[in-house]
């Protein structure tokens, strides 16, 4: 076995440093390596998180990319690899195996208007990129972040988003499916907020991420507005076991998730995410 085969196998075990309630149902987990430093990752990419005795699941990284000390995950209880997860207390040991796959391509946006859409829990993996372009926001133009969440109690990173929306530097706009009586914001699906926006189109790079459904209207809207499937990017989700590109679970067309994505720009994606599935 090669050493970087290897290095992608094996997990290591790292200690549950800090769990941060979001949600009803989501928790970020706050890990700390065995010794030094965990990996350098980039926004968008993913490590497999191995509950022991449980299983394994690909959890994108929501942390800052410029803390190494810790990494961040944030995990939405949904089955039993997840849930394990979620319930996991400070002190714990969890194994982890990453990071994976290629992320949001922040340095090639550079200079250019930056466009975030955020579907529910698709805010996550967003985060990491919003946090380096923040840490080097003379490099980019006007930073616009959309994000669209069912109901205002499923609002997550509810305290960042707010203070991402004081900041004079940034556009927030946070829309929900359905408002209560204290809701005083946007009511719709996350897309419509998108041609209020007055974008300069060959300036913009989107970079999109939520249910695919989601994804594929957030595409067609910015399209609509003159962007080119090149200057948008979607990060895909599948069911990734390996994380090597070796056991084929996760593939899309001809390509494989867990190595060739799960951030992919639009125009390689394009027709297998308009393939309805049953």
């Amino acid at each position: 076995m090669s050493a970087a085969l290897e290095e992608g196998s094996v997990p290591r075990r790292y200690r549950v440093e800090a769990v941060r309630p979001e949600l009803v149902d989501t928790v970020s987990l706050e890990l700390a390596p065995p010794t030094g430093e965990a990996p350098a990752f980039e926004p968008g990419q993913f490590n497999m998180l191995y509950a022991f005795g449980v299983g394994e699941a690909a959890i994108s990284v929501s942390g800052d990319p410029a803390t190494r000390a810790r990494i961040v995950h944030t995990v939405r209880a949904v089955g039993p690899v997840s849930q394990a997860l979620a319930d996991l207390a400070v002190g714990a040991t969890v194994g982890v195996r990453g990071p994976f796959g290629h992320g949001w391509p922040t340095s090639a946006a550079r200079g250019r208007d930056l466009l975030l859409i955020a579907g529910g829990l698709g805010l996550a993996p967003l985060r990491p990129a919003l946090l380096r372009v923040l840490a080097e926001r003379a490099h980019y133009g006007r930073v616009i972040v959309l994000v669209g969440m069912r109901t205002p109690p499923e609002i997550l990173f509810r305290a960042s988003l707010e203070a991402w929306g004081a900041r004079a530097d940034l556009e927030v706009e946070v829309t929900v499916d359905r408002g209560d009586a204290a809701w005083r914001g946007h009511v719709g699906v996350v897309t419509s907020l998108i041609p209020r926006l007055a974008l300069e189109p060959r300036n913009t790079v989107a970079f999109v991420c939520g249910p695919e459904l989601m994804m594929r209207h957030a595409a067609e809207a910015l399209r609509a507005v003159g962007l080119e499937p090149a200057q948008i990017f979607v990060s895909m989700e599948r069911n990734m076991k390996c994380a090597i590109g070796l056991c084929g679970h996760c593939q899309f067309g001809p390509a494989f998730v867990c190595k060739d994505g799960p951030v992919m720009r639009f125009d390689r994606v394009a027709r297998a995410l308009a393939v309805r599935e049953w």
